[in-house]
């Protein structure tokens, strides 16, 4: 049996939880067949069993939800809309947000998220919510995913939002990170996306808990942007960044058809992310 497919990045906020911008944004991509038309009814609110049938029509065993607490950016998708969304759920995995801007000790916003609200992972957006990823502040939430065994996904490289500022989302800030945390499971999401993906791709080499995450990236230029692609496989997680890219059908056949071997494409398909979040 082959390792199931796994879509580590997905965003599940409703139209009135996101930026007017965003949202149009997304509407364009629609007509482009990204299948948000299946999933969210005329108010723009998405339907957790609509997505579910829509995954497994793209032939995705597992989708990670993403919450999102960008006011200055994007928009608020909370984590307990996420956590509701994804209950009871079993193609979908609900991933926290946590802000620093927002709590005064962002170790316990995680505890809640796990403990309570039943989350499974994290992804942090430096350059929507302004702050440095080595910022000693994070440390405590830093050694508290670290000792769950959670993943922390977190934006790399370039984006189109109003807002959003690029020196935050430099991936070589995770290098602190990676160091005083080594069991600390870290995903560059977008891989560097822009001029960053060498310096993304060198930090996934020299650190055994450094991984490249490549959503919002075309798959048929995956292998200029990150040439190693087959030797750093067991390091590349898949995620389609959807409803902000086409369908992830498209993505998944595009990764299939690459010229490298059959073990690497599973690897990257969900291989990889299987291991870190412990889905069989």
């Amino acid at each position: 049996m082959g390792h199931p497919v796994i879509d580590l990045h997905i965003h599940v906020g409703n139209k009135n939880m996101i930026k007017p911008f965003v949202w149009k944004w997304v509407e364009e991509f629609m007509e482009a067949g990204n299948g948000l038309d299946r999933v969210a009814n005329s108010e723009g609110e998405l339907d957790p069993a609509a997505l579910e049938a829509f995954l497994e029509e793209c032939g995705i065993d597992y989708g990670v939800c993403l919450a999102e607490l960008s006011p200055i950016t994007t928009g608020m998708t909370s984590n307990e809309h996420v956590a509701e969304f994804c209950l009871g759920r079993h193609r979908l995995v609900p991933f926290a947000n946590v802000n620093p801007y927002l709590v005064t000790r962002p170790e316990e916003e995680l505890r809640y998220c796990l403990d309570a609200l039943g989350m499974k992972g994290v992804k942090l957006y430096p350059s929507y919510q302004h702050f440095y990823p080595n910022d000693r502040r994070l440390y405590r939430f830093y050694q508290l995913a670290e000792e769950r065994g959670i993943l922390v996904m977190s934006h790399t490289g370039s984006s189109i939002f109003p807002g959003a500022r690029m020196r935050f989302s430099d991936p070589i800030y995770w290098d602190d990170v990676a160091v005083d945390f080594p069991e600390l499971k870290i995903a560059l999401v977008h891989s560097g996306r822009g001029f960053w993906y060498e310096k993304a791709s060198f930090l996934a080499q020299l650190h055994t808990n450094v991984y490249l995450e490549i959503a919002g990236l075309p798959p048929k230029n995956l292998l200029q942007y990150i040439p190693r692609l087959e030797d750093l496989s067991s390091k590349v997680l898949f995620g389609s960044d959807w409803p902000g890219s086409p369908t992830p059908k498209r993505n998944i056949q595009a990764i299939r058809e690459l010229p490298i071997n059959e073990q690497s494409k599973s690897d990257i398909l969900g291989g990889n992310a299987s291991r870190l979040l412990h889905l069989g």
